[in-house]
């Protein structure tokens, strides 16, 4: 009768019914282990510091579940599997064999439609540059400050409902509240939203951007396939949806003016050219020495309006007035981190600087604003 004892890392057999004289132990390595099933030691092999007069008693019986080896053919063990190259050892003892290996990577905003838009995107930059961009300009050179101020004003003050009920969806009731606020009094004390009275002292209630698109990403609705379209400039199909919904709240709920075309069309040339001439010269840093400006574009989109998503959730310190507003200053760039996952994870990225030279716009003229997928472009 033979006691086994399993101590740590080995298995101490223990002849149970011999002298005591005869109770020497036999470590035998885990690892050794499954080789050695179905094969006994062979009669008087000494164990390191085993007396010669008692190898016979601790002989190790064959595997009672296991079959005897063929004496014709030699046992050849199994070897296992290299481990993968993880640039790191093993510890000393470790069988691969009982690895999990977890792969990953992180997954950007994709561009499944990259040939398209960047076409899309060259060809709205040379009527940007001929027709959209000469007009933005000249509506910002020659009509006075305080009256595109007031244009501003006025059609950003008629989107805070659209504002005030995406806060309630996103379970924001304070934010709401102040929006609320903000309606109110530019709505009377501003002269029907064409001053800003509610930002200023005592007040202190800032123009916060918001829409469906971010409600959706609030709760976790991706953006799906990057997008460049033509009249919309860059978004997105969870953007493009959003917004979308945000256009029809206000007709579908109010009615008239809302559904007239005496309304819709002039809000919405006075919307653009307003729009188009804040990012004059945000498209400039974007577009202008960059290596490629679609990229760019589609770069610096993407970042504001994640950072939009982030500051629902109380991340990161972006605009309150998200994609509405131009930023301070934007330097031309192609963050390498936004561009579009390869459809491998052994694929690199290549090189935009030297790549896809025919999708690139001869002129760096800028292209329209980028949208929001709601507030800019009403």
């Amino acid at each position: 009768m033979v006691a086994l004892l399993l101590t740590g890392s080995s298995v101490e057999i223990l002849p149970a019914l011999v002298p005591p004289a005869a109770t020497a132990s036999i470590h035998m390595d885990l690892d050794a282990l499954p080789r050695a099933r179905g094969q006994a030691m062979p009669v008087g092999q000494e164990t390191p510091g085993q007396d010669p007069s008692q190898a016979a008693a601790t002989t190790v019986p064959p595997s009672p579940v296991a079959e005897p080896a063929d004496p014709a053919t030699p046992a050849t063990p199994t070897t296992p599997p290299p481990p993968p190259q993880t640039g790191q050892a093993l510890p000393s003892g470790h069988s691969p064999q009982n690895d999990i290996v977890v792969t990953g990577r992180k997954e950007a905003a994709g561009d499944p439609l990259r040939a398209i838009n960047a076409e899309s995107f060259a060809v709205t930059q040379k009527v940007d540059g001929a027709v959209v961009g000469p007009v933005a300009r000249t509506y910002k050179k020659t009509v006075p400050g305080p009256i595109r101020s007031g244009i501003h004003n006025f059609l950003y003050n008629l989107r805070e409902p659209i504002v005030f009920l995406n806060f309630l969806l996103q379970l924001k009731p304070g934010k709401a509240v102040e929006t609320v606020g903000r309606f109110a009094i530019n709505s009377t004390i501003g002269a029907v939203g064409v001053m800003d009275i509610a930002k200023r002292k005592p007040f202190r209630l800032p123009r916060r951007s918001n829409g469906f698109a971010n409600t959706l990403g609030y709760y976790g609705i991706k953006n799906g396939p990057f997008l460049f379209l033509p009249l919309v400039g860059p978004t997105t199909v969870r953007d493009l949806f959003g917004g979308a919904i945000d256009r029809l709240i206000l007709p579908a709920a109010v009615g008239s003016p809302f559904t007239s075309a005496t309304y819709a069309i002039p809000a919405g040339v006075l919307g653009a050219l307003d729009h188009r001439s804040e990012f004059d010269q945000t498209l400039k840093d974007l577009h202008d020495n960059s290596p490629d400006p679609y990229a760019a574009s589609r770069a610096f989109y993407l970042n504001r309006r994640q950072a939009e998503i982030d500051r629902l959730h109380g991340r990161g310190q972006s605009d309150p007035a998200g994609m509405t507003g131009p930023p301070p200053s934007v330097r031309p760039f192609v963050p390498r981190d936004l561009e579009p996952a390869p459809s491998t994870p052994n694929t690199s990225i290549p090189d935009t600087s030297t790549s896809e030279t025919s999708e690139r716009p001869r002129s760096p003229a800028p292209a329209p604003a980028p949208s929001d997928g709601g507030p800019s472009g009403q």
